[in-house]
């Protein structure tokens, strides 16, 4: 089975407005992927045939609360699940609490990132779908997690009791394989893919 490789678009330029569509339709040819996209994109879910999740949602309802994200409308727009958590966009655990049950009941998926080991096993209490692990300093550089903290993967994986997905780095399949052989479920990429001269050939080989 091949892992699952989740790609967030971040607010990068070459994957956003009409460039997102683009990068988009490059990832539903790997039917293992998911993007990640910023609000403004979420209309890419009916145009492509692979998952779109939201970068983000808030813990708001119905009402007076201008420039939030409300979790029933990412759904309404076509979006199966959402990130929580990034390292770019940190949010307290009793807000993750009623976050992941909220989108349970609306039925939208989600995977919240953890800094540590210890962290990832903490926030799998809250039953997302996926914990992503992702050390801060290794986001966006060259240096794979797989690579440069192997134990680190390792460790949230014992301590999770959901599967987990490594990020920070990884942009080899060679990363992919180490990390699934740490017992990871796949990977949460960004620039290794987004800002590759060929995010196809990179999609290919992250895929194994």
């Amino acid at each position: 089975m091949k892992p699952l490789v989740v790609v967030n678009f971040k607010t990068y330029k070459e994957a956003t407005g009409a460039n997102a569509l683009k990068l988009a339709k490059i990832c539903s040819r790997f039917r293992n992927s998911i993007i990640c996209v910023q609000a403004a994109d979420l209309y890419l879910a009916k145009k492509i045939k692979i998952p779109v999740f939201a970068q983000h949602v808030d813990l708001v309802d119905y009402g007076q609360f201008t420039g939030f994200i409300l979790p029933e409308d990412v759904e309404a727009e076509g979006a199966k699940g959402t990130l929580l958590n990034h390292s770019e966009h940190r949010l307290k655990f009793d807000v993750l609490k009623k976050l992941v049950q909220r989108c349970k009941k609306i039925r939208l998926k989600t995977i919240v990132c953890a800094k540590t080991a210890e962290e990832a096993g903490r926030l799998s209490r809250l039953k997302p779908d996926f914990i992503a692990i992702e050390p801060p300093e290794l986001i966006g550089g060259k240096i794979s997690v797989s690579t440069a903290r192997p134990s680190l993967i390792s460790d949230a994986v014992k301590k999770s009791k959901v599967p987990v997905l490594c990020g920070a780095g990884v942009h080899t399949g060679e990363d992919v394989k180490i990390a699934l052989k740490l017992g990871a479920k796949g990977v949460l990429v960004a620039s290794g893919v987004v800002k590759a001269k060929n995010p196809a050939r990179v999609l290919r080989e992250l895929s194994l």
